[in-house]
């Protein structure tokens, strides 16, 4: 008896019933099985394109190669770093500004539940789909393990980089989904905050390294480059995949490779985007409720 009151009670704590709502809404829907059932069609449509691609270039057609198991767990990394880049937006964009538009914010804001509540809730809520996406996922990459060429390090790193980066972007999502008030203006925002995270970033790294080239030409090493890159989630991630990478950056041109840079670039990537996602969540509970705080001055 005096278990199970202690048991009620921890998931009291840590299920919430703003939480509770959230997994029961999105969890028994229809949609969301055949969402599941199409996200691991198209992956597993990649992976199985993927072998039948290596096996026809390599001219062996009658088994698959094992040293070519590498690149396509490169290849699958990619593909699904791309579609959690494109699904994350769409899931956390919308978590405050539709419950504005549907004109229930304000009956959740008179809960007992505080803003620290209702944000992490709503966030860890849509982000849960997620997660669970990204592990039914798993039985895909184990085909590769049967080939060998990943190391189990490898893999669980670039999962936990999957999961650092649905927090960054869902971060960002429910910041312009509190700041904005309609919904699709705060999904817009989202979108062009991961483009620019994808593109800008990687364009503005190329744009430093041909300046850099020009201006000093191959004496000096480009660290500084390096920092620019560390902003870009595709590079920070191949980082995990090929850790040369990092030193191939900050010494491109230079013909320096006496010492080893202080951290990878997927380790950067995950300190500076700590800090913006802290912000990002502070910023939205910060602005739940500013009328409310503004009357009570």
């Amino acid at each position: 008896m005096r278990n199970d009151t202690v048991s009620k009670d921890w998931r009291s704590k840590l299920i919430n019933p703003v939480l509770d709502k959230e997994f029961r809404l999105r969890m028994r829907t229809p949609r969301t099985m055949w969402t599941l059932l199409a996200y691991l069609f198209a992956i597993g449509l990649f992976a199985l394109s993927s072998i039948y691609l290596l096996n026809m270039s390599s001219g062996n057609t009658a088994s698959f190669n094992p040293t070519e198991s590498r690149i396509l767990f490169y290849f699958l990394s990619f593909v699904q770093l791309g579609l959690i880049s494109f699904m994350a937006p769409g899931l956390t964009a919308g978590v405050i500004s539709g419950e504005r538009e549907r004109q229930t914010l304000n009956l959740l804001l008179t809960t007992q539940q505080s803003s620290t509540t209702i944000i992490l809730s709503k966030l860890l809520s849509s982000l849960s789909f997620m997660i669970l996406i990204v592990i039914s996922t798993l039985p895909i990459y184990s085909m590769m393990f049967l080939f060998g060429g990943i190391s189990p390090v490898q893999l669980l790193l670039v999962f936990c980089f999957y999961l650092f980066l649905m927090i960054v972007i869902g971060a960002f999502g429910v910041l312009f989904s509190t700041l904005v008030k309609r919904t699709m203006i705060a999904v817009i925002l989202t979108y062009g905050v991961t483009l620019f995270l994808y593109a800008g970033t990687a364009l503005i790294g190329y744009v430093a390294i041909m300046v850099s080239m020009q201006v000093s030409g191959n004496s000096s090493s480009n660290e500084w480059i390096a920092h620019i890159f560390a902003w870009n989630p595709a590079v920070a991630m191949y980082s995990i995949l090929d850790p040369n990478i990092t030193r191939e950056i900050v010494y491109s041109g230079s013909g320096a490779t006496a010492t080893e840079p202080i951290l990878q670039l997927w380790q950067e990537f995950m300190l500076i985007y700590l800090v913006l996602a802290a912000l990002a969540i502070w910023l939205s509970i910060r602005y739940l409720r500013p009328r409310m705080k503004q009357n009570r001055k």
